[in-house]
């Protein structure tokens, strides 16, 4: 090994035998034309081996520039190693927003969208449902192009690194809007029987944090966008919070984004996290589960029968939903879903017997994993979960001729 190098969590090192940090597109090509196996490498945000490989990693940290922001198609070209917080202030300034951002600013844009990662809001899309073209290094080292309507472009936005390297993506951006935050506590779980979908619909974006300890869900962050709203003091029960709280218990609140109704821009509310602070240690591992909305009660009470085997493991968990699309391997692939997060405390041993036991508690919903996290499931059963999945393996032969891009990962969990 050159270079030692863990993921962000610390809990996995890479085994590549070369990394490489470019600063131009040009290095990139030269880089892959070169290379026997190579993955791209973006921000190490991923809990398992997604973006390693036995030769060559890329490093997209110095890709990182703004291109063009286009005021008549209003969309944004950046180059794929940006970060959402870099490009969100930059767009804030400008006058425009994203329509959604994930818990953490931190991470890169072309690894997020490449692994369907989202934010929250019944009528928002993951954040690779921005994209509206990207252009990819493929195995020879040649650039190309997929703009949205062209056949294979809902298969290439989210990719898992197995077609190529992002070089740029154009995004659509919409006026830059504000945004007030409140968090309620202790909404009783009986309460999401009838009323989930009334509670995941009070804000722009909702999320629940629950430590799986009690009856009760312990906090419910609405993120509003609707200023003139009048704000209850109770929801469904939970009461609303007169100070700032962190998702997870005892955890000092100075790195939340403000709450308590204080209002700031879009880019300093979205986000649980701010950029500015690095929001934890790595002291956890993390899965995700995403199954259609009408089964969201059903699936959360599945997980609550089986709640005091996974709460002594467990930091928090965060439940979300997001809107369907058509991108071949979102996990919102053609269905509005409910997304169940897992914050682990740092035991990958005991968390690795708990996987297989929530991933078959939730069979029964179709629960698709996200791919960035950590799962237990092989291509056998992930690949049923995709009804696009033989159009994307038929697609990564002809992009990847050879398999560059592929790893242990891929081989596992997609290709078999």
């Amino acid at each position: 090994m050159v270079e030692a190098l863990q993921n962000w969590a610390k809990h996995y090192s890479f085994t590549a035998a070369r990394v490489h940090r470019p600063h131009s597109v040009e290095e990139v090509q030269s880089l892959v034309s070169g290379a026997s196996r190579v993955k791209p490498l973006g921000t190490r945000h991923s809990f398992n081996n997604i973006a390693d490989t036995s030769d060559d990693l890329i490093s997209t940290e110095h890709l990182n520039r703004i291109i063009e922001i286009d005021r008549d198609r209003m969309t944004v070209t950046v180059e794929g190693g940006i970060s959402y917080g870099t490009l969100s202030k930059h767009l804030y300034l400008e006058g425009y927003a994203l329509h959604n951002l994930a818990s953490l600013p931190h991470i890169s844009v072309a690894g997020a969208c490449a692994t369907a990662t989202h934010g929250s809001g019944v009528r928002n899309g993951n954040l690779s449902t921005a994209v509206t073209a990207l252009e990819i290094i493929t195995a020879s080292g040649e650039i190309v192009s997929f703009r949205e309507g062209d056949p294979d472009f809902y298969g290439v936005v989210v990719n898992l690194g197995a077609l190529g390297i992002i070089t740029s993506m154009t995004l659509r951006i919409l006026p830059a809007f504000q945004v007030r935050q409140f968090v309620y506590q202790n909404l009783p779980f009986a309460e999401l029987s009838s009323h989930f979908d009334e509670v995941v619909s009070s804000a722009y974006s909702v999320s629940l944090f629950t430590t799986w300890t009690s009856d009760f869900v312990d906090q419910v962050w609405q993120k509003d966008t609707d200023l003139d709203r009048a704000i209850p003091s109770s929801l469904f029960g939970a009461t609303l919070a007169t100070r700032k709280l962190h998702p997870l218990p005892d955890h000092p609140a100075d790195f939340c984004t403000e709450q308590l109704g204080v209002v700031g821009s879009w880019h300093q509310r979205l986000a649980h996290f701010k950029m500015e602070f690095t929001p934890s240690s790595g002291e956890e591992l993390q899965s995700e589960y995403v199954v259609p909305r009408h089964h969201a009660f059903a699936a959360l009470s599945a997980i609550n029968l089986i709640r005091d085997v996974i709460s002594p493991v467990l930091h928090v968990s965060e439940v979300r939903t997001a809107c369907a699309d058509s991108l071949w391997l979102s996990s919102s692939f053609e269905r509005d879903v409910v997304c169940i997060h897992f914050t682990w405390k740092k035991n990958w041993a005991v968390v690795q017997v708990l996987l297989p036991i929530i991933e078959e508690v939730l069979a029964p919903f179709d629960a698709r994993p996200h791919w960035g996290k950590l799962f237990a499931m092989g291509a056998d059963r992930v690949c049923g979960l995709y009804p696009k999945m033989e159009e994307f393996k038929a697609l990564a032969s002809r992009l990847d001729l050879g398999g560059k891009f592929q790893n242990e990962y891929l081989d596992e969990k997609v290709f078999g």
